[in-house]
């Protein structure tokens, strides 16, 4: 299939990076939480809202990457793995991409004007990251992790219900688990010259960094489900905790974890993990 500008829709797909989508899988969690999941107006709410998020994460992605072709060259990943720094995609193909992600962001705000502020915000704060915040050592980990809890806030707004606390604080610490990881791995595998801030870590201290999130995230989340009185959800517990090993022995034996999602569509006992959790909260939230 031809496009304009010579270009193929593979290429343009990579550039959109449909496969960092499955982040945005967090913006269903408070359909499921909520147990809304059953009311097809909220189902139908929530699928709309994860979509935006989708489109406005693309856009995020395409910014990145017109702003760091010349980084990503030196890469040893990106370097090939980037249609704009391989130079299988132009910049101004990526501005035309650019310009379409946003009319469909604009679009979005009439569907739900609250909504599309959560997003607003999550595109604020890769904009701040993109120019100033990536370089700060910490405040980039929280950045990226903050993130993914917009996403929870995004999809509460759009199912118009309360955003909750235990939700938030333990996404966040999920969060910032995998970033430190993500982080672990560019410093193992690339060195520090892959990127300004990682001449600031060493992979001992986003190793604490790490295991101190993961503690958290674990114990957040359990504290929310013991204290919710529903003894199913209690079964979801031990898949939690072989989730966070599996991931971990990905990330140290198998040498992954640079690209979250990479482990996520990849590896199939974590594949198999995340699926038996979903299966088990829609069983015992029904």
């Amino acid at each position: 299939m031809k496009l304009p500008f010579n270009i193929r829709l593979p290429e343009l797909l990579r550039l959109a990076r449909p496969k960092q989508w499955v982040k945005n899988g967090f913006v269903l969690a408070p359909l499921v939480f909520a147990r809304e999941f059953r009311d097809i107006e909220a189902l139908s709410d929530a699928l709309i809202a994860f979509g935006l998020f989708c489109v406005a994460s693309s856009a995020t992605y395409v910014m990145n990457d017109l702003r760091d072709i010349e980084r990503d060259r030196s890469h040893p990943v990106k370097s090939w793995s980037r249609p704009l720094a391989a130079g299988t995609v132009k910049p101004r193909t990526a501005i035309a991409l650019l310009v379409a992600l946003y009319a469909v962001l604009v679009a979005g705000a009439f569907w739900s004007p609250r909504t599309m502020v959560v997003i607003a915000g999550y595109m604020a704060l890769n904009l701040a990251y993109s120019f100033w915040l990536k370089h700060q050592p910490v405040l980039d980990i929280f950045s990226v992790a903050s993130g993914f809890v917009l996403r929870i806030f995004a999809g509460a707004v759009a199912i118009t219900v309360p955003v909750s606390n235990w939700m938030a604080i333990t996404t966040l610490c999920l969060a910032l688990y995998l970033a430190s990881i993500k982080r672990r791995q560019e410093l193992a595998t690339a060195g520090s010259g892959s990127r300004e801030v990682l001449q600031r870590y060493s992979v001992a201290l986003v190793d604490r960094y790490a295991e101190i999130s993961a503690v958290g995230a674990l114990i957040f989340y359990s504290l929310f489900v013991m204290s919710s009185g529903n003894d199913h959800m209690v079964l979801t517990i031990p898949l939690v905790i072989f989730g966070l090993f599996r991931y971990w022995y990905v990330v140290e034996a198998l040498d992954g974890g640079e690209s979250p999602t990479d482990v996520a569509v990849t590896d199939k006992p974590l594949i198999a993990t995340v699926a038996l959790w979903v299966g088990v909260c829609l069983y015992a939230l029904s």
